[in-house]
């Protein structure tokens, strides 16, 4: 029993350390923040269908924590410290805690990669629409005055989320299966 807990632990600290590596490979970046990754969510949706919500949740809160250490700057532009608290719980922690939910949106689908693909794409939704809050509260004076601020954040965030959760949910698809095949033939 201890050994298990033991592995998933490390597994799930390599889940966050690779998250971690990918996020620095950038494929395409927005003038005020939000890029496109090389599929950085991928490791965090894996860890919560392998381990389950509890160890998925853990996994995405605690990369949550060091995006948010890595990229403290972007609190640092908040005008309050309200904003300031709210951008730390929608831009970082609840928005990659919600990736870890990923094995509970999956779950009705008895069909492994319709169940990855739908519980990546769910999880990532819940994770845009963290953003699309923070725009709309936190991020507002970025917006057009000819446009209205729930329009903008949706674009705005869309632009790069979508992109994101459709490369994540390939990926994460491929590589499930590539798992499931590898740990069959054990």
């Amino acid at each position: 029993m201890r050994s298990q807990k033991t592995r998933t632990l490390v597994e799930s600290a390599l889940m966050i350390a690779l998250s971690t590596i990918l996020s620095f490979i950038t494929l395409y970046q927005l003038p005020q923040g939000g890029d496109i990754t090389a599929v950085s969510m991928m490791p965090l949706v894996l860890a919560s269908f392998r381990h389950g919500p509890k160890w998925g949740l853990f996994t995405g809160f605690t990369y949550g924590l060091i995006q948010m250490m890595l990229g403290f700057k972007n609190v640092m532009y908040c005008a309050s410290l309200g904003a300031m608290l709210l951008c730390v719980l929608l831009d970082y922690l609840l928005a990659y805690a919600a990736m870890g939910l990923a094995c509970v949106f999956g779950a009705p689908l008895k069909q492994r990669s319709a169940s990855v693909a739908a519980g990546t794409i769910l999880a990532g939704l819940l994770r845009y629409f963290c953003s699309f809050l923070s725009g709309i509260i936190i991020w507002r004076e970025y917006a057009p005055d000819t446009m209205p601020v729930w329009f903008y954040s949706l674009t705005y965030n869309g632009s790069y989320m979508i992109p994101e959760i459709i490369l994540t949910a390939v990926a994460a698809v491929l590589v499930m299966r590539v798992l499931d095949q590898r740990l069959a033939t054990r």
